[in-house]
């Protein structure tokens, strides 16, 4: 799973009254419903200033209509306009401050926090789930028992998980879920993040870029879940409201922690691409293992440049003169090391036969050495 998120640009949010600790002495039930009461009374108040806002936008056109009328009627008569002069300018004057007011509610609205209330209602509108037909995840699960879960589930709803994760504008992902809340929950959100993972292992990097956007998605859903505490399915309507009309400012923390996810994605799959090659070539060495437990490999690197090209040619009157020429205790520790790891085997005519192409002066070579190397090993 994903190392944790920071979900800062969430900060903004009244989370749940029940986070917040109390004394012992004080009321919470009516500190509670105060704090409640005070979320009303701050909605009514900005739907009245909306309101009169609106209302006054009305006016001011009315206004402009009139004026227009009786400039015109000037006009076409031959009078003096001037004489508007005045009232013109007082409405012009009376419209650019409504506008300058109207930019100010807009932004306010931007960067208005969330509340609870903003989340379980919108408008009139009302996020409906069947407990019928989505399926409620058993609490207090055993490490055993979550991880059948997670199987049984993936099974259940892969093909499902894998059409979300194809999907890209926020509409059309919105619609999906609404559709399939049973996908809300962190084992949608684990079995992404391991698709991601397997997908830039695979070098299909422009792939997992693609399914990471849709990752993010489900995880800021449930993120923001846990912050208010509330079940992650009343979460999908709010969020998405929230990200098609944010300002620049929440889309780019959007955007940063995406970027940060893939690149930690990034770096786990290069890691475990490492354990596997690092595994793969453990496995290989175990099979190279001569006798003694050595590996071939690693003793021919060691050897001398002299006794490489012995090996390598496998000349085994150059390999008995080069031995001839070192010191006895280094000679023999280079044979003892080749005996174990496998280069070198002591009566192998005995262990594998003849072979056909080989010389009979071949054969009393190598059986001449032998003797000599068993010789050397037991001085």
């Amino acid at each position: 799973m994903s190392k944790p998120m920071n979900y800062d640009k969430w900060k903004k949010i009244e989370v749940s009254d029940d986070e917040d600790d109390t004394h012992p002495n004080i009321d919470t039930p009516s500190l509670f419903r105060w704090r409640h009461q005070a979320r009303v009374e701050r909605r009514e108040h900005r739907i009245e200033e909306q309101q009169e806002h609106e209302k006054q936008s009305k006016e001011l056109n009315e206004r402009r209509k009139k004026l227009n009328e009786k400039l015109k009627a000037l006009e076409e008569k031959g009078g003096d306009v001037s004489t508007l002069k005045a009232e013109k300018e007082s409405l012009e004057k009376e419209e650019r401050q409504w506008k300058e007011k109207d930019e100010d509610i807009k932004k306010q609205e931007r960067l208005r926090p969330l509340d609870v209330d903003d989340l379980t209602h919108e408008g009139k509108s009302k996020t409906s789930i069947n407990k019928k037909v989505t399926e409620e995840r058993p609490k207090n699960m055993t490490e055993e028992e979550q991880a059948e879960y997670y199987k049984q589930f993936v099974e259940k709803h892969k093909d499902n998980i894998k059409k979300y994760g194809m999907f890209r504008h926020f509409e059309d992902t919105q619609k999906f879920l609404e559709e399939h809340y049973e996908l809300v929950c962190e084992e949608t959100a684990n079995y992404l993040v391991i698709w991601c993972i397997d997908l830039e292992m695979e070098e299909k990097h422009s792939l997992m870029e693609h399914v990471s956007h849709q990752t993010m998605i489900m995880q800021f859903i449930l993120e923001l879940s846990k912050s208010l505490k509330i079940d992650p399915r009343q979460c999908v309507r709010p969020f998405f409201t929230r990200m098609k009309t944010a300002d620049q400012q929440y889309k780019q923390g959007f955007s940063e922690e995406l970027q940060a996810f893939r690149e930690r994605v990034q770096t786990r799959a290069q890691q475990k691409v490492a354990d596997a090659v690092k595994q793969y070539e453990e496995e290989e060495r175990q099979k190279r293992l001569g006798p003694g437990g050595l590996d071939p490999v690693e003793v021919m690197e060691s050897l001398p440049k002299e006794l490489q090209d012995c090996f390598e040619s496998r000349d085994i009157a150059l390999l008995q003169e080069t031995l001839s020429k070192m010191p006895r205790d280094e000679a023999a520790n280079h044979l003892d090391r080749c005996i174990k790891s496998g280069l070198w085997v002591p009566n192998a005519k005995d262990a594998e036969g003849d072979e056909e192409e080989e010389t009979k002066a071949e054969e009393q070579n190598e059986e001449k050495f032998t003797r000599d190397v068993q010789k050397l090993q037991v001085e």
